[in-house]
């Protein structure tokens, strides 16, 4: 390099002859005027192509590397065996030429990887109200004490960039209907458009291109609250990169100090107030302003929030002839009147609820146990069961559904049933509930146990002086002496005569 800027400064700048050039470099005169008439400023030395032993096999050895390079590292070849099955193949040069080429084709390799194998994006630019992206992710807390396993929901507006995080134990229809009522309600609208990855939720079966089998309830939830659901390619999730980062980001910003509640609707609770928190922290990635500013502004393009889309998936159950339903290991019980029938169970986020022949029956909370270590549970409503004890009162001793009656009636319970006759009285007693309020049941049965009075006639009368509203423990009243009798009466049968006929011979009155 440094002889060349000799020779062209001596000849374009000094105007020596080449003669002289030649003289003081001492190079000859041709090996100078080529450099000149090729006018080039840093000298280029061609490597000479060279045949190698392992030309033909190359391909091959390429393919095997490539098939290698996908298997667990423990199941990969060596290159001592691929260099020996080469030499059985007719391979007869050295171990270091094949470790060359594979050292070579790793290093291209890595190269495409970071470079071209990364693939080649444009950015993305949505106007107000345009859309929102939605996914899912897997994080752990601590609720009442034990780390459990979630799956949070997120919610992002793509213009704002505001966003929601809220938690679930399972990902299925109902928490994902759940999901997006919150987020909208938080947000203030509705966007136009959802744009999702592929999830089993919301698409039943991929084709080919953009042609998907949308499922039909998650059909129904886009259809209430009027929005285009527009889902990614398979294994795209780049086309909804804003959402992705979130979960990334949210991953330090929510989960990182693993957050402790006494259960799921006060870490709600937290997500929903963090969140909203992070927008006035958060500067905007294109435009002036944070996050929250960029949302206010965001708002009017928004569609108004309609009522909540009913979210529930419902099932079709039998129940048993113990009045029970079976769901998620768990069993439910069904008024008896219902019993050896069909039914529909709705599923909520938080709730079962059953229904039949136009009506609800019954509702429960429902019980997420993810462990299947733990057994099953049965959750049971006793007033399910009273039409079954007016015809076999018998039950009331060992019922497991009367195991959870509120304490004046397992006390009155306790007191019927040591005496003759006892449990078809208790029976009466607890049939007051389908008739009067259940509250005033209880402080009719308290008031008599307190009495010492635990009879069903006793607990009758308390209860309709509730009902009418009459006084009840008032003080004796003093007769006063004016209403004193003058003339006590006394007992005479006799009077009943005068019931018989005056006649001889008459027939008693009756």
């Amino acid at each position: 390099m440094g002889l060349l800027n000799i020779i062209r400064r001596m000849a374009l700048r000094e105007k020596l002859p080449l003669r002289e050039i030649a003289r003081r470099t001492g190079m000859s005169r041709n090996t100078i005027k080529k450099y000149l008439n090729s006018g080039m400023i840093e000298p280029l030395f061609a490597t000479p192509e060279r045949q190698s032993k392992l030309d033909p096999f190359a391909e091959k050895l390429a393919g095997w590397l490539k098939t290698e390079a996908g298997k667990s590292r423990k199941q990969r070849l060596t290159l001592k065996q691929m260099h020996a099955d080469l030499v059985v193949l007719g391979f007869d040069g050295s171990y270091n030429r094949v470790a060359a080429f594979a050292r070579d084709w790793r290093a291209d390799r890595q190269r495409d990887q970071q470079t071209t194998g990364r693939g080649t994006f444009v950015p993305l630019l949505f106007r107000p109200g345009e859309a929102f992206q939605f996914d899912w992710s897997e994080d752990f807390a601590v609720l009442g004490g034990e780390r459990t396993k979630l799956q949070v929901a997120h919610i992002k507006l793509s213009h704002s960039r505001a966003f929601l995080v809220r938690a679930y134990l399972l990902q299925t229809h109902e928490m994902l209907f759940d999901a997006h009522w919150h987020g909208f309600r938080v947000f203030g609208g509705v966007p136009e458009r959802g744009i999702y990855d592929n999830m089993r939720t919301a698409v039943d079966r991929v084709g080919r291109g953009k042609d998907r089998q949308v499922n039909m309830r998650f059909l129904a939830m886009a259809n209430h609250y009027l929005f285009e659901a527009a889902f990614c390619n398979p294994a795209a999730g780049w086309e909804k990169g804003q959402v992705e980062k979130n979960v990334q980001d949210a991953r330090h910003r929510l989960w990182q100090l693993m957050p402790s509640f006494p259960d799921l609707a006060a870490l709600n609770d937290w997500l929903e107030q963090r969140c909203v928190a992070l927008w006035t922290e958060i500067p905007h990635a294109a435009l002036p302003g944070s996050v929250a500013d960029v949302w206010v502004a965001e708002q009017a393009a928004l569609m108004p929030l309609p009522p909540a889309f009913d979210g529930f998936v419902e099932l079709s159950k039998r129940v048993s002839p113990t009045c029970l339903i079976s769901f998620e290991r768990n069993r439910y019980s069904v008024p008896a009147s219902f019993a050896n029938r069909p039914v529909s169970l709705r599923v909520y986020p938080d709730r079962l609820v059953v229904a039949a022949e136009g009506q609800i029956l019954c509702e429960h909370t429902r019980v997420i146990q993810r462990s299947h270590q733990l057994p099953p549970r049965t959750i049971y409503d006793w007033h399910h069961y009273l039409a079954v004890l007016q015809r076999k009162p018998g039950a009331l001793r060992n019922g497991a559904p009367f195991a959870e009656f509120p304490p004046a009636f397992k006390q009155l319970q306790d007191l019927m049933l040591r005496k003759p006759g006892g449990d078809r009285e208790m029976v009466d007693i607890l049939a007051l509930v389908l008739h009067h309020d259940e509250q005033a049941v209880l402080v009719a049965v308290e008031m008599a146990l307190a009495e010492g009075v635990a009879t069903k006639t006793h607990v009758l009368n308390l209860l309709h002086r509730l009902i009418d509203g009459k006084a009840i423990g008032a003080p004796d009243i003093d007769t006063p002496q004016a209403l004193a009798l003058r003339r006590e009466p006394k007992a005479n049968v006799e009077r009943y005569d005068g019931l018989r006929a005056r006649t001889a011979g008459g027939r008693h009155a009756s």
